[in-house]
């Protein structure tokens, strides 16, 4: 049995969507992650024209819904006309093959629509090899269903043939492809990882936004750092980590990145394509986990970041929880049960600015014991410390005269090892 869900006018880039709820599964986390593949496709550029909710015992190994249900989608698409079927979940080489000759339309998996979206939201050029890096591993097991045009020149005893061997040099060429891409972006991770030891040298607070795609990881640095990152209401509006430096009114401050957002269901690989921009993640001193306190499956999206991080090995990192979007009274009361549950908590609104003041008092408690507070006195010939304090500490109080600089800041403990000689203890 199935349900189809809905349906809607024609348009060129139609797409019917595809879901399996298998039996003791719960129909409405099904349901939930099939309004999570329309707004995908919808964040693609299409028109999401249906939906098809089936119900069986277990996947089918041909077909993935089995070849009846294949059939009865396919008298749907004959009345119904699409461009494309997009299942929920990923599909094998034979499954997609068998389907597409069933449906005789383009078929597409989840994983397959994200990184659609990852090639049209990418912009640096990390971004750009990390997607292309994803795209070649999703490809490669999938190259026999591009030459099925050859299918009887398969090879084998008496058929060896240009389709064969068309086939192997493709495949050959796409692994030489995935190492070059591999090898450019442990470049990528040496060089990020460098900079992450420079940041630390100098005393600076590494913070990490991670939440659910959508939840207002954007909006929220633009706010607070005066960024201008693009923030639309779109899943993976932007897929470019971004760092900007953050002052604290106490006069601290903070490297802060906003990382690419979570789904459910995440494929793993993608998830390992992503590593040069996740380690962000785990590097950092604090999380900050973003949530659309509005959304009306808010737990579940939290569980799924949850599961991410796990996968990271980022769990244990301190973490502030920010319950964004309560300028709406639906957000604004889920906050209130959820701050009950997470206690190092705030909520704000990120599009307004309300509980910001708040945001930053927390993001100060949490920073709190990351700097020593010294009095020196340095003298004006060790420029290159002086540079480095002003660079990189909070100068308290300062004095230039008599030949030295007499200063009362807050530094790292890094730093602090090299004012040491010349603190200047209170007599």
């Amino acid at each position: 049995m199935s349900d189809l869900l809905e349906t809607k006018s024609d348009e060129t880039e139609s797409v019917l969507l595809v879901g399996v709820l298998l039996h003791g599964s719960e129909e409405w986390r099904a349901r939930d992650t099939m309004d999570e593949l329309a707004q995908l496709a919808e964040s693609a550029g299409a028109e999401v024209k249906g939906r098809f909710l089936v119900r069986q015992q277990k996947i089918k190994a041909g077909h993935y819904i089995g070849s009846g249900k294949a059939e009865e989608i396919a008298d749907w698409i004959k009345e119904n006309p699409v461009s494309m079927v997009v299942f929920d979940d990923d599909l094998s080489p034979a499954q997609g093959r068998n389907l597409e000759q069933v449906l005789e339309v383009r078929v597409l998996d989840r994983t397959q629509l994200i990184l659609d979206i990852f090639a049209q939201r990418a912009r640096t050029k990390e971004g750009c090899l990390q997607v292309e890096l994803a795209q070649h591993q999703y490809l490669l097991p999938r190259l026999r269903r591009m030459w099925t045009h050859l299918e009887r020149q398969q090879g084998g005893i008496g058929l060896r043939g240009p389709g064969e061997t068309q086939l192997e040099v493709d495949r050959r060429r796409i692994n030489e492809m995935i190492g070059s891409l591999k090898r450019d972006l442990e470049q990528v991770r040496a060089r990020r990882s460098e900079q992450r030891r420079g940041r630390r040298r100098h005393g600076w607070a590494l913070v990490s936004i991670v939440g659910y795609t959508n939840a207002g990881k954007s909006t929220l640095l633009n706010r607070i750092s005066g960024a201008d990152i693009y923030a639309e209401d779109q899943l993976f509006a932007t897929l470019d980590p971004t760092t900007r430096q953050v002052d604290l009114p106490n006069h601290e401050s903070m490297l802060m990145t906003d990382t690419v957002g979570f789904i459910q269901k995440l494929p793993h690989h993608l998830v390992d394509s992503f590593k040069a921009t996740l380690e962000e993640v785990v590097e950092a001193d604090l999380l900050v986990h973003v949530i659309d306190a509005s959304h009306p499956q808010v737990d579940t999206q939290i569980e799924s970041v949850h599961k991410v991080l796990d996968e990271l090995g980022a769990l244990d990192k301190p973490v502030l929880y920010v319950f964004n979007k309560i300028d709406n009274e639906k957000g604004r009361n889920a906050a209130k049960r959820l701050m009950r549950q997470f206690p190092k908590s705030v909520a704000i609104s990120a599009l307004s600015g309300e509980g910001i003041e708040q945001l930053f008092d927390e993001l100060s408690d949490c920073l709190k014991g990351r700097k020593v507070t010294l009095r020196l006195s340095i003298p004006l010939s060790e420029g290159k410390l002086i540079a480095a304090l002003q660079k990189n500490s909070s100068i308290l109080e300062q004095n230039y005269e008599g030949g030295s600089a007499d200063l009362l800041v807050r530094v790292s403990p890094q730093l602090a090892v090299q004012c040491r000689p010349f603190e200047v203890t209170e007599a």
